[in-house]
């Protein structure tokens, strides 16, 4: 299987943890544009979506999935989403696609987060994906020698706005042993919106998708 048919796999998986009635959360990327054409066969049976970015709200839009803006719910049921790398803790970097605050903002008021990749993002330390950073213009270069004093290595993604108008600074040469500690260090830096480790609030199920099948993983 390719990897983008192991994506797909694992996208269409993602649709038996989708409850008729509910809003569902929606992620950002290759891996979450399968689980949102998946979701489009089930428009009808649900309210809607909560969406991470605005690729993803044209895509939901384009297929007739009411999407809700996320201060007009309280609650999801689930958030079903990719990640750049995952750990056997559940913990993951995320963020390649530069969707990583409006990604742990809709993590944050799911009541489940079911993580959706195939099996070459699964690894043991966290770090080998450059880390992505949000970062307020200003505050670039700053954010920049603050990172390197952790040890990293950032580079700035040029030619890349996020859709809340900021950028992103991708930290190299990280192995992240403790990403609960680096998670909470790096958002304390002046000037970062957020880093892309989901550490604090990592995945409650992972469908990771293999040339076997999807493996289902539970917290």
């Amino acid at each position: 299987m390719t990897q983008d048919e192991l994506k797909k796999a694992v996208g269409w998986a993602a649709l038996k943890y989708v409850r008729p009635g509910t809003i569902v959360g929606v992620g950002t990327g290759s891996t979450a544009a399968h689980f949102i054409d998946a979701l489009g066969t089930m428009k009808y049976d649900i309210k809607g979506a909560v969406s991470s970015s605005v690729a993803s709200t044209e895509k939901l839009k384009a297929l007739g999935i009411e999407v809700f803006d996320c201060n007009e719910v309280d609650e999801l049921d689930i958030y079903v989403d990719g990640a750049d790398e995952i750990n056997g803790h559940m913990q993951m970097i995320k963020g390649g696609g530069a969707a990583l605050t409006r990604e742990k903002v809709v993590a944050a008021i799911a009541h489940r987060f079911i993580c959706i990749a195939d099996a070459s993002k699964e690894v043991d330390v966290l770090g080998a994906f450059p880390l992505p950073v949000e970062v307020i213009p200003m505050a670039r270069s700053y954010v920049a020698r603050a990172l390197v004093k952790l040890g990293g290595r950032p580079v700035y993604r040029q030619g890349i706005v996020t859709d809340n108008g900021n950028v992103i600074l991708d930290v190299h040469g990280l192995s992240i042993v403790d990403p609960i500690e680096l998670e909470n260090r790096i958002n304390g830096i002046a000037g970062v919106v957020t880093v892309g480790l989901f550490a604090n609030r990592g995945a409650d199920i992972a469908l990771i998708g293999t040339p076997g099948g999807v493996k289902v993983i539970e917290k």
